[in-house]
C-alpha cells in the first residue's frame, strides 16, 4: 500500500515525518496525494486556525476515500473527537512515530504515549530537499501567555549527542552539505545534559562534508559568550532567527515573555555589525496591545537591524492564558498593523541585500516551473538563478546578481 504524508506546521514536524518515512517496511511511500491508500497528517496545533486546516484538509482527503491516521501535536487537542467522528482510523502521538510500520497495519486506537520520549531513529536522507533538518531536542520550559505547545511536547529535553553526530555523518555522507539544527526550543539544548548548543555546533562543523550549519531559533537569553564566540566562524550560516515576538516591554511582560527590548536592541545590534542577517519572530494584535503599545513597539521595530520577520496576528489559541484574557484587539486593526510591520521589514531587508555584494554561496533547492532554480544564500535570503544547467541539489558560488525586490537574481 502507498502512503503520502501531509506534514502541518514547523520544521520539528518535518524533521517527525522523515523519522516515520525512514521506519516504514512494508509499505511504499509516494510524494503524490492522489496516488496514497493511507495518508498520515501530521498536525499542528500552535493556533485555534491550525487546527482548523487540518480538519479541512482531513475533510477533503476523507472524501477522496483515503485512510487517514492523524498524528502529531493535533492528535492531543482534536484526536480524540476526530476518531469518536469517524473522521480518522486511528491517533497516535509523538513517542509512537517510530512505531509506525505496525501502527499503520491497525485501525480505530487512540495512542498518544507520553511527552518525555527521545527520538532514537536516525534519519539517513530527507525526501525532496536539499537541506537537511536535524531535530536536537525537544520540549519547551518556556512559559509564554500565548503558547500551548509545552502541554503538547513537554518540557525541554535533548537527543543524544552521539546520535545527532551520526545523524549529521550519514547525512553528509549522503551528499547533504547544510545542516538546520531545530527542535521546539533549539537554544535549551544541553542544559539536561551539562552540555550546550555552541559545543554540539563545535563538534558538527568537525565532521566531513559539513559546510554550512544554520539554526532553526534562538531565545534572546540564550545568546551567552560561549555562543557569542562561534560568531566568526565560516560554517556557521551569516544569518540568525532570535525571537522575540514584541517589542514593547508592557505587551512582553502580558505575553510571559522573558526577553526585554532595551537588551534586545543592545543584542541585535552586536551581532548586525557582523554582517549578520537577522530574523525574528513578532506578535501583532494579541489581547491589550493598545494603540499606544503599537506605536510605541513599532518605534523600538524601526531600530532592530532586522532582515526577516515571522509575523503573525494573534490567533486565539483555547487551553491557553492569552485565551481567557480581555481587551482583544480588532481583527481589521490587527491586519493594518500586521501590514505596516512587514513593509517595515521588507524595506530593512532590500537595504541589506543592496548594501552587501559579497559572493553569494547558494544552497540549490529546486528547478521552478518557470525554469529557473531556487535557493537560499548564506544570509538565507532567496535566490532566482537562470541556468542551462541541471544546479538542483548543487552549491553554487553567484558573484554577480541583481537585487530584486522578491528575491536576488543571477545567470550562470
Amino acid at each position: 500500500m502507498k502512503v503520502f504524508f501531509k506534514t502541518f506546521g514547523c520544521r520539528t514536524n518535518l524533521f517527525d515525518t522523515q523519522i516515520m518515512v525512514s521506519r516504514l517496511r512494508e509499505f511504499t511511500v509516494t510524494e503524490k496525494e492522489d496516488d496514497a491508500d493511507i495518508v498520515v497528517v501530521n498536525s499542528c496545533t500552535v493556533t485555534n486556525g491550525a487546527d482548523s486546516s487540518v480538519r479541512n484538509y482531513i475533510n477533503r482527503i476523507q472524501r477522496k476515500g483515503k485512510k487517514v491516521y492523524l498524528t502529531g501535536c493535533g492528535a492531543f487537542t482534536k484526536g480524540e473527537e476526530l476518531l469518536a467522528q469517524g473522521k480518522v482510523a486511528a491517533v497516535f502521538g509523538h513517542s509512537e512515530k517510530e512505531r509506525i510500520n505496525e501502527l499503520l497495519k491497525r485501525e480505530g486506537y487512540f495512542e498518544l504515549g507520553d511527552l518525555d520520549h527521545i527520538d532514537r531513529t536516525v534519519v539517513t536522507h530527507f525526501v525532496g530537499r536539499s537541506r537537511a533538518f536535524i531535530k536536537v531536542q525537544e520540549g519547551c520550559d518556556f512559559d509564554c501567555s500565548y503558547c500551548i505547545i509545552p502541554s503538547v511536547r513537554g518540557r525541554a529535553r535533548s537527543l543524544d549527542e552521539g546520535l545527532i553526530v551520526e545523524q549529521v555523518r550519514t547525512l553528509a555522507a549522503n551528499g547533504f552539505g547544510e545542516f538546520i539544527l531545530t527542535g521546539t526550543n533549539v537554544g535549551s539544548y544541553g542544559r539536561d545534559r551539562g552540555s550546550s548548543l555552541a559545543k554540539l555546533m563545535k563538534r558538527l562543523s568537525l565532521i566531513r562534508g559539513v559546510r554550512r550549519i544554520r539554526i532553526g531559533s534562538l531565545e534572546p537569553v540564550q545568546i551567552d559568550q560561549e555562543f557569542r564566540e562561534l560568531l566568526g566562524e565560516r560554517w556557521l550560516a551569516k544569518h540568525l532567527h532570535i525571537a522575540i515576538q514584541h517589542s514593547s516591554n508592557r505587551m512582553l511582560e502580558i505575553m510571559g515573555r522573558r526577553n526585554r527590548v532595551e537588551e534586545d536592541l543592545e543584542l541585535f545590534h552586536e551581532i548586525g555589525e557582523r554582517g549578520f542577517a537577522l530574523g525574528t519572530d513578532f506578535i501583532v494584535g494579541h489581547p491589550g496591545e493598545s494603540e499606544e503599545i503599537f506605536r510605541e513597539a513599532l518605534a523600538h521595530l524601526r531600530e532592530f537591524p532586522l532582515t526577516h520577520i515571522h509575523l503573525f496576528t494573534y490567533s486565539r489559541r483555547d487551553g491557553t492564558r492569552s485565551a481567557s484574557m480581555g481587551d482583544p484587539v480588532n481583527g481589521r486593526i490587527a491586519r493594518e498593523r500586521y501590514r505596516e510591520i512587514k513593509e517595515i521589514v521588507a524595506q530593512k531587508n532590500m537595504a541589506f541585500r543592496l548594501s552587501r555584494r559579497e559572493p553569494l554561496e547558494v544552497v540549490v533547492e529546486s528547478r521552478r516551473k518557470g525554469g529557473d532554480y531556487f535557493g537560499y544564500d548564506q544570509f538565507f535570503n532567496p535566490v532566482r538563478i537562470e541556468s542551462s544547467l541541471d544546479l538542483a541539489g548543487n552549491w553554487v558560488r553567484v558573484e554577480q546578481y541583481e537585487v530584486r525586490e522578491e528575491a536576488n537574481v543571477a545567470r550562470f
